[in-house]
């Protein structure tokens, strides 16, 4: 018999609607029974994608004994975490601080009141890994609960104390430099692995937010931090944690060499890859970046992507990942053997300069089976198989092709078919940015589809939501919803001049400041009216994904130099001074906010492009701007005189000689309109 799981839209909690433990989904009728019944609460808190939370659900969830002893002692309550980001966010930080470590699945034990008093992560069936039963933990917290309550009231009123001690801005000492710039590089490099590539020790989880950085730093002319991004980049591009098969990123890598990934594949990771391999083709030219940025693109289309049609045009969302299981085991779904391949490919040939140049041997190097990393150079290849060097690639593109038809065969792994604001926006931001620096129409009319899904389905009564599914939205947006969708909707602007993206990017940061801003400095994750939470919680530290508070940093500075409002600068100013001394010494923990310091210290270059739209005169112009790297610019480009609702930078600008017209403008001070491309390139040149 289902559980009261069975009414909700989340895929993870789901997969839980037909288990014996009686469930519910955090909200009133589950609190409200806790206090009725006297009965504390258990909360786990998971994913779709995440392994271990199968596990336990195999292990402990689905057996009956198990989930009697949860009926008859707790109030069970399982929460999606990629919806609730905010309870995932406070009680991960209680996990933290009583057990020294977090992860996924998430078990904690609450009062009736939502008070921690004691959690953990997974625990076994049976006592081992040095970790006591599910079920002795069930019953342990039942007796205390039941014979020493008042000191489990007192811990969680200790720990609540503990977790609404809100993070606080500290007070500025003085105006962010160039200094908190170059301490943060110091850092990046000598934390640096150059070995493997990458920073941190296993697991070891890409960081495109500290590469994203560091190419930003070597368009400042830091040669050294190029050497690292261009490093890593290649480190990863191997193969390994990506897929070089289908394209595309899995979450982390278990080992030091990018090489057995935990094999999930998370929309917010595929978009920041993509997103900072275009850049770092931008920045040296390299094929292979942008292959790898296509390739991960390419996947999210057609892996992730929502094409149900909806009149006359697919929905546009994008999903929200793929697991890491395919039939109950773990990454069954890319591994390859040496039969496999040669069944695949069938000329013996291709076959075995395949297996040689990847690595693919009888033993395998995961579970029997062979994980596709490259071994061998073009070179190596080319001399041990009597081949000209600018044959390999095509061929080993045409290998790849034939192997992706085959794993086409495959049973897929399951997608997590939720669609999330934040993660969609990430996507959003790197379709847009490929569309007009590759010139790919077609990631501009994804974007497009996508940008107009997130404003309609996501946005009812406007009144943004956090999640949607099979037609329904829900749960109000978080801090990252609405930053990150004013980012994506300003990158999307400056690649399709729709005035509508403008103003709905506007409209969202006037929300934000209405109702999340926090009077002692920064912003609150969650909204003024979200109830049954025991502290609001404001995290300024990026994770997997950037910070909500660095992204609105970057999104009011964005914003100022579209709209000349420097109250939006002032106050993104105010968050980077105080800040500063903490994300030059943890780079890689607050990348994303040392982006936004680099806008302040580097200031935005502003351009303004005025002309009939499908004028040859105005494309020589676009064209001209979005042939080169380009970071710390913006853009607005519109026809003449500019539509209602266009960004402010574009007033008062007259076309120069009645011919299409470009501004340049930095530091309050624009340079001579210029009407022809040469000309624009010239002054973007001029620093």
């Amino acid at each position: 018999m289902a559980n009261q799981l069975i009414h909700e839209n989340s895929p993870y909690l789901l997969q839980h609607a037909d288990n014996p433990v009686d469930w519910y989904p955090w909200g009133d009728a589950a609190l409200e029974k806790a206090l009725l019944d006297d009965k504390p609460i258990f909360l786990s808190i998971g994913y779709t994608a995440c392994h271990w939370c199968h596990v336990m659900a195999h292990e402990s969830f689905e057996d009956p004994e198990t989930a009697a002893m949860m009926n008859t002692y707790f109030v069970n309550i399982k929460v999606d975490r990629e919806e609730r980001p905010d309870l995932d966010s406070i009680y991960m930080n209680a996990v933290v601080a009583m057990t020294g470590q977090g992860g996924w699945p998430m078990s904690v034990f609450l009062t009736p009141d939502g008070q921690p008093f004691f959690g953990g992560t997974y625990f076994p069936p049976v006592r081992r890994y040095g970790m006591p039963s599910f079920r002795e933990v069930l019953q342990g917290v039942s007796d205390a609960w039941q014979n020493e309550r008042s000191q489990l009231l007192h811990a969680g009123e200790e720990l609540t104390q503990h977790l609404q001690n809100k993070v606080a801005f500290q007070s500025p000492s003085q105006p962010v430099s160039e200094k908190t710039l170059d301490e943060a590089a110091l850092n990046l490099a000598r934390t640096y692995d150059w070995e493997g590539g990458g920073w941190g020790a296993v697991p070891k989880f890409p960081q495109p937010m500290a590469i994203e950085f560091l190419l930003l730093r070597s368009n400042h002319g830091d040669k050294s931090a190029l050497d690292m991004a261009i490093h890593a980049l290649n480190a990863m591009a191997r193969g390994g944690m990506y897929d070089i098969v289908g394209g595309g990123f899995a979450r982390y890598s278990t080992d030091n060499q990018w090489l057995v990934p935990h094999f999930e594949k998370m929309l917010y990771d595929n978009a920041q890859l993509a997103r900072v391999y275009l850049h770092g083709f931008l920045a040296t030219g390299e094929t292979l970046f942008k292959d790898v940025c296509e390739r991960t693109l390419d996947f999210i289309v057609r892996e992730l992507m929502d094409n149900t049609e909806v009149g006359e045009k697919p929905h546009g969302g994008f999903y929200s990942s793929l697991d890491a299981d395919t039939e109950g085991e773990e990454g069954k779904y890319y591994l390859w053997t040496p039969t496999e391949i040669r069944a695949a490919l069938g000329n013996k040939f291709d076959a075995e300069l395949f297996i040689n140049s990847f690595g693919v041997s009888d033993t395998g190097n995961f579970e029997g089976a062979t994980v596709l990393q490259r071994a061998l150079t073009d070179e190596i290849i080319a001399e041990r198989n009597n081949l000209p060097v600018d044959k390999i690639q095509p061929l080993l593109e045409e290998i790849r092709e034939k192997l992706f038809l085959a794993r086409q065969l495959r049973i897929r792994p399951h997608t997590d078919d939720k669609v999330l604001v934040a993660w969609n926006a990430l996507a959003l931001a790197a379709f847009a940015e490929a569309a007009r620096y590759l010139k790919r129409l077609d990631y501009l009319e994804v974007a497009k589809l996508n940008a107009d899904f997130l404003l309609t389905e996501l946005n009812p009564q406007d009144s943004l939501k956090r999640s949607w599914r099979n037609g329904q939205a829900q749960h109000s947006a978080y801090l990252e919803d609405y930053a990150a969708l004013v980012l994506g909707l300003l990158a999307l602007y400056q690649s399709d001049p729709d005035p509508w993206w403008f103003s709905s990017a506007l409209q969202l940061c006037a929300e934000i400041q209405e109702h999340f801003q926090d009077p002692d400095g920064g912003f609150f994750d969650t909204r003024d009216d979200l109830d049954h939470l025991i502290t609001r919680p404001k995290d300024i530290q990026d994770n997997a994904t950037p910070s909500g508070n660095a992204l609105t940093a970057l999104a009011l500075l964005q914003l100022s130099s579209y709209t000349g409002n420097s109250d939006w600068r002032n106050l993104a100013e105010m968050m980077l001074n105080s800040i500063q001394d903490t994300v030059a010494k943890y780079p890689t923990s607050f990348s994303e906010w040392l982006c936004a310091v680099d806008a302040i210290v580097h200031p935005v270059r502003e351009i303004a492009i005025l002309g009939e739209l499908d004028h040859p005169n105005t494309q020589a112009l676009v064209n001209a701007l979005w042939s080169a790297y380009r970071p710390g610019a913006i853009a607005a480009i519109s026809g003449f005189p500019p539509a209602p609702n266009s960004p402010p930078l574009l007033l008062d600008r007259p076309l120069q000689n009645n011919l299409p017209t470009a501004y340049v403008c930095q530091n309050f001070v624009c340079l001579k309109p210029v009407n022809f491309p040469e000309e624009l390139i010239s002054q973007l040149r001029s620093r």
